[in-house]
C-alpha cells in the first residue's frame, strides 16, 4: 500500500487532532515481558495528554496479539510489523500522531525512520541509535518532515533536577569547576543473560545493544544529566571499560574522565556490577560559589552548599523550590514524586510541541522543554568516544561535533 504524501497526511492528522484534546499514541516494542513499555504508557496517561490506540508490541505475531488484547487495543490496530503499522496508521484519518519506540537499541533507527517518513512524531528511548551515521540521518528526516523527535532521558523531568539546572543558569554556583556523576547498579553482577532473562539478554548482545554495554544503557543517562544541569559542553574524555563477568561481550563497568569547554573537569562512573546499588544515579556539581548534590533514589531533595555556609536541603513542593521545579510538581511535599512522574513530565512537555504542530494548534509554553534529537546525537557521540578511548588504552579522545 502506497503511503500518501507527508503534507496530505499531516493535514489529515491535524484535522482529526483538532477535534480531540488527547494525542493519539502508538508504540513499537513494550509488549509482555518488557519493563519500559509499561513505564511509557503510564507516563503518557498520567497528565491525560495521550490516548494509546495502536501498537506493534512484539515482532512475534502471537505475542503481539496477546499484548495488544491485554491493553485493550482494537484488533485491527494490533500489528506485528512496525513498517506495516506505519503505513496503516498513516492511511487512517484517526491514525496515530506520535509513536513511542521502546525496542532494543538496534531497532531504534529503522523504526524511527519508518514513522518519520509516514509523517508521525517520534518519542524514542535512549540511546537514540547505535551509530552516529544513523543518528544524523534521523535528525535530517525529522527536519525534512517537520516532526517532533523526542528522546526520553527521563531524569531531566524531575522537579529538583530542574531546580538545580535553574540554579546553575542563574549563577548561584558561580563558575562551574568540577562535575561528578555516577550511576551504579548491581543487577548484572552475575551472568543473568545466560539464564534467558529477556532484558539482560539483549543488553549483553552487541548485535542488539550496540558497541556499548553499561556505558550505553546507563552511562548515557549520567552523561545527559551532567550536561543538562550544568549546560557545559563536553569536549574530550579518557575512558576505561571493563567486563568483569566472565564471557560477557560488552562492558559492565565504565570509568571516564571528562574535560569541558569552560575548563571544568569531571568524572563519570557507570556500573552494573556494584553490589548494594539498585539505581543509584547521583550528581554533584561544584562551582566557585557553592556546590549541589542530587540522588535519584532520594529525588525530592537537593542539597545546596553555598561556600562557607551550612549545607541546606531544598525539598520539592516547598517555598524553597524555584519556579522551574514548581512548574513540574504535581503533588504536595511529603508525598514522593519520582521515576514515573519524571517520564510524565517529558511526555507533558512533548505534548505541547505535538499540539503546536497541529493546524491552528496552541503556542508552546516557553518553559516547556525536553531532550531532542540533538541530545540523542550527543549521547551517541559520547558512547563512541568512550569505546574508542578505552580501545586505545585510555587515551584522550575528542567528541564528534
Amino acid at each position: 500500500m502506497a503511503i500518501e504524501s507527508s503534507k496530505t497526511k499531516i493535514k489529515t492528522r491535524a484535522k482529526a487532532g483538532a477535534a480531540s484534546a488527547r494525542i493519539r499514541l502508538g508504540m513499537v516494542g513494550g509488549g509482555e515481558g518488557a519493563f519500559i513499555g509499561a513505564v511509557h504508557r503510564i507516563a503518557a496517561r498520567l497528565d491525560d495528554h495521550y490516548e494509546f490506540v495502536a501498537g506493534a508490541l512484539s515482532a512475534t505475531p502471537e505475542r503481539a496479539q496477546r499484548s495488544g488484547q491485554a491493553l485493550g487495543l482494537a484488533p485491527e490496530r494490533i500489528y506485528s510489523d512496525y513498517a506495516a503499522m506505519a503505513q496503516a496508521e498513516a492511511a487512517r484519518e484517526d491514525g496515530i500522531e506520535a509513536v513511542a519506540i521502546v525496542t532494543p537499541n538496534h531497532l531504534h533507527a529503522p523504526v524511527a525512520e519508518a514513522f518519520l517518513k509516514a509523517g508521525i512524531h517520534v518519542i524514542c528511548d535512549k540511546p537514540v541509535t547505535t551509530t552516529m551515521k544513523d543518528a544524523r540521518k534521523l535528525q535530517a528526516l525529522a527536519a525534512r518532515h517537520q516532526r517532533v523527535f523526542a528522546v526520553t532521558h527521563n531524569y531531566t523531568g524531575y522537579p529538583m533536577v530542574r531546580h538545580a539546572r535553574q540554579m546553575v543558569k542563574e549563577g548561584a554556583l558561580g563558575e562551574i569547576r568540577v562535575v561528578q556523576v555516577e550511576y551504579p547498579q548491581d543487577w548484572l553482577t552475575e551472568p543473568l543473560e545466560a539464564t534467558g532473562h529477556k532484558q539482560a539478554a539483549w543488553r549483553a548482545d552487541p548485535a542488539r545493544n550496540g558497541i556499548g554495554g553499561a556505558i550505553a544503557d546507563i552511562g548515557t543517562h549520567a552523561h545527559n544529566l551532567a550536561g543538562y544541569v550544568t549546560g557545559l559542553q563536553l569536549t574530550e574524555l579518557c575512558a576505561e571499560l571493563s567486563s568483569f563477568v566472565k564471557g560477557r561481550k560488552l562492558d559492565d563497568n565504565a570509568q571516564v574522565m571528562l574535560r569541558y569547554a569552560n575548563g571544568a573537569r569531571g568524572l563519570l562512573w557507570a556500573s552494573q556490577v556494584a553490589p548494594g546499588n539498585e539505581n543509584n544515579l547521583r550528581l554533584r556539581v561544584y562551582g566557585s560559589k557553592g556546590g549541589i548534590e542530587w540522588c535519584q533514589e532520594h529525588p525530592n531533595q537537593l542539597h545546596w552548599s553555598p561556600f562557607g555556609q551550612p549545607t541546606q536541603a531544598i525539598s520539592r513542593a516547598t517555598k524553597a523550590a524555584n519556579a522551574a521545579a514548581a512548574r513540574v510538581t504535581r503533588i504536595p511535599s511529603g508525598h514522593p514524586e519520582g521515576y514515573l512522574e519524571g517520564f510524565a513530565t517529558l511526555y507533558a512537555d512533548i505534548a505541547q510541541a505535538i499540539r503546536a504542530a497541529r493546524k491552528g494548534g496552541p503556542k508552546v509554553d516557553k518553559a516547556a522543554h525536553f531532550p531532542g534529537i540533538e541530545d540523542g546525537i550527543r549521547g551517541v557521540a559520547f558512547i563512541e568516544a568512550v569505546v574508542a578511548s578505552s580501545a586505545r588504552g585510555g587515551r584522550w579522545v575528542k567528541l564528534a561535533g
